[in-house]
Parts: C-alpha cells; sequence; structure tokens
C-alpha cells in the first residue's frame, strides 16, 4: 500500500501535492481509493472507444480482448457505405436529430420551470395535490402510456412532424421535481423586496429566479438531450416518413432482418461510439453545474 501511494504521488502536481502532505492517514487512503474507483468507472469509456476500432477479427475473438490490438477504422468505413446506400441520406437523419435534441432541451426546461416557479412560490389551492400527481407519474411505466400518447399526437394532428418528436416528451417530471426542490431554497424576502420595489412576476421568474436555479436548469438540459438524442419511440410510433425519422431509429436498423448476427456488427460498434460521443460532451461541458447541483440538493 505505501508503495502504491508513493507511485501515486508522483503523478500529481506539486501544487496539489502540499495539500495531499497535510491530509492524516485515513484520508489519504481515502483518496487513493476514491481514485481507483474512478479509474475503474472510467473503464466502460475506454472500452467502447477501443470496440469501435476493433476489425472483424478482433470483434469475435474468444476470450474478447478489452484493448484493441490493431486499431482501425473499417467499422466507421462499414458505417458510411451502408448509410450511403440508404434511400434517405444520413445527413438527414443527423439533421432531425440535432432539431428535435435541441428543441426538446428548450422545451423542457422552460416548461419546467415554469410549472416549478408557481408550485414552490405562489401556493395556489390545490399546489400540493398538483404536485403528486407530478411525483405519481414517476410511478408510470413508459410502456403504459405508449397507446394514449398515440392518440393524442393522432388527434392533434401532428404526425409525421418536429412537434410529433418533442410534445410526448415535454413533461418531465424529474425535471418539475428538481426545479421545484431548488426554488424552495430562495428566501421568500428577496422576491418580495423585488415586488416593493415594482418588479412583475415575468421579470421576477427571469433576472432573480432563473439565475440562481441555472445548475439545476443544466442538469434538466444534460437529462432531456440523453433521452431525446437516444429516443426511437416517437420515430417508430409517429413517423411514417422515413425523411422524418432521426438518427438513432436509422442506427437500430442497422442489424435488423439481416440472415445472421455477424453482417454489420463492426458498423453497430462503429454506431454505438457515434451515439455515445455527443452525450460525453453534452455532459463535460455542463459537469461543473451537475456538481453544483449535487451540492446543494441537500441544502436548505
Amino acid at each position: 500500500m505505501q508503495r502504491a501511494l508513493a507511485n501515486w504521488k508522483r503523478l500529481i502536481p506539486f501544487g496539489k501535492r502540499s495539500r495531499l502532505n497535510s491530509m492524516d492517514g485515513f484520508q489519504k487512503v481515502l483518496v487513493f481509493f476514491l481514485f481507483v474507483l474512478a479509474v475503474f468507472m472510467l473503464l466502460p469509456l475506454v472500452f467502447i472507444f477501443n470496440h469501435a476500432l476493433k476489425p472483424y477479427q478482433e470483434l469475435f475473438v474468444y476470450p474478447p480482448n478489452f484493448f484493441v490490438r490493431e486499431p482501425s477504422f473499417q467499422n466507421f468505413t462499414e458505417l458510411f457505405l451502408v448509410a450511403s446506400s440508404s434511400t434517405i441520406p444520413v445527413t438527414r437523419y443527423l439533421f432531425n436529430s440535432l432539431i428535435i435534441s435541441g428543441g426538446a432541451v428548450v422545451c423542457v426546461t422552460i416548461v419546467s420551470a415554469l410549472c416549478a416557479y408557481p408550485i414552490s412560490k405562489h401556493k395556489f389551492p390545490g399546489h400540493q395535490i398538483v404536485f403528486g400527481t407530478i411525483l405519481l407519474t414517476l410511478m408510470f411505466a413508459p410502456e403504459t402510456v405508449q397507446i394514449p400518447r398515440y392518440l393524442v399526437v393522432s388527434n392533434l394532428g401532428i404526425m409525421n412532424t418536429y412537434f410529433g418528436h418533442i410534445l410526448p416528451i415535454v413533461a418531465m417530471p424529474v425535471g418539475v421535481f428538481l426545479l421545484k426542490q431548488f426554488i424552495d431554497q430562495l428566501p421568500n424576502e428577496l422576491l418580495e423586496a423585488a415586488r416593493i420595489d415594482g418588479a412583475g412576476e415575468f421579470f421576477i421568474f427571469l433576472r432573480i429566479v432563473i439565475p440562481v436555479v441555472m445548475p439545476a436548469v443544466a442538469t434538466v438540459a444534460i437529462l432531456t438531450f440523453q433521452g431525446s438524442w437516444g429516443n426511437t419511440e416517437t420515430s417508430t410510433l409517429f413517423m411514417q416518413d422515413d425523411e422524418m425519422k432521426n438518427f438513432p431509429f436509422f442506427l437500430s436498423t442497422l442489424t435488423n432482418n439481416l440472415a445472421n448476427s455477424v453482417a454489420r456488427q463492426g458498423a453497430a460498434a462503429a454506431a454505438a461510439l457515434v451515439m455515445f460521443v455527443p452525450n460525453l460532451l453534452i455532459f463535460l461541458f455542463f459537469q461543473g453545474k451537475v456538481i453544483a447541483t449535487m451540492a446543494h440538493s441537500g441544502i436548505k
């Protein structure tokens, strides 16, 4: 253990090394095990990048290799060849996914914030029943509401439209709950002082409430993007025209209806990396806000 800690110290910059020297023995051991745990949690990320670069002879080798031995881009070449042979260009699917994910992030964050603010700070009659009903929806599995969603989208006449992709995921109970808990921490005296100064509710909401709860807004945006980016339900149920379907639906068809389970597995490995990278980038961009959300979630 002492040798492992000594080797680990060499990897730490000098400024943080002095902070490490000020720790007692238990804290050093705890930090070391947290470092090992962090490395262990990074293994799935390393695997998905290595898996996308494996040639076919390494994809099906037994026992499987964790690290690629002969990296190759042939899986990406196969993916682009499959995409070029389809009747709808792959850029159309990517464009649809970007529009859908961006629209979903904007709509969900706005609707969740507008719902959470009056429930938290305007104690209208029945606000607890409304909030309890929102929490109750968390108990329903997505499969139980597929038929009602289809009837709503069909009766609204938004089949084969971008709004048909976005509307079914606008109601996000987790987003409302998270934002409501954050807004509860705002002192009522601050809002009353703004009203005395002549500020309207819309001004208070935009200039006081939203900036304070921005970490929670960023977390809701990440969760919404992850849910909409990998969602194939709306393309399967509500879209009959192929040009209105999204990129995850196209990738899900790569290995469907094939004569064997070997064909296009390289393209599927490359497609998994393509689907994963945007989620990783969005999380890295907003990870500071997510950490702030976790830090403030237990403060009253």
